[in-house]
């Protein structure tokens, strides 16, 4: 399984920092540190990669970032699930998110259907902070793109 996304990122007063989203649903909600991820999705078979993870982007958090795009390369996660990035310069006002919803049966064997947010919010954070914050498997990719501004 592939994924792509995108990795916004601003100049702040205190530096470099990097848009992340927390993903929603219950499996997430009492998770914050190492919860943290680029905004991203699967890719659609035969699907390019870029138009791929602008698309998750716009359908995650709201807007479709103009570009350019900057490759961070991709990264494989412990389930073996390849993520591909790409850096984009943007500023994004996290109290206007619009994430598309998804639905599953909540709470396990109630028979009810919920609808949950794709991403239920998303922040500003310095490197340091996204460290802490983010999967250690996506971090490979701030660092890049640390790497790429120095």
């Amino acid at each position: 399984m592939t994924s792509a996304g995108l990795l916004m990122y601003r100049h702040g007063p205190d530096g470099l920092e990097v848009l992340l989203a927390h993903p929603g649903g219950p499996y997430w909600a009492r998770k914050d540190d190492g919860a943290w991820m680029l905004p991203k999705g699967e890719l659609a078979p035969g699907e390019d990669p870029l138009a791929g993870a602008r698309r998750e982007f716009a359908e995650e958090i709201g807007i479709d970032p103009p570009g350019p795009y900057a490759s961070l390369g991709e990264v494989v996660q412990k389930g073996g699930k390849r993520v591909l990035a790409w850096a984009v310069a943007g500023d994004f006002a996290p109290e206007q998110l619009r994430s598309n919803h998804f639905e599953m049966e909540w709470p396990p064997r109630s028979g009810q259907v919920r609808s949950f947010p794709e991403v239920d919010k998303v922040g500003w954070f310095s490197v340091p902070a996204a460290r802490a914050k983010m999967l250690p498997s996506q971090w490979p990719f701030v660092e890049r793109l640390a790497a790429a501004l120095d």
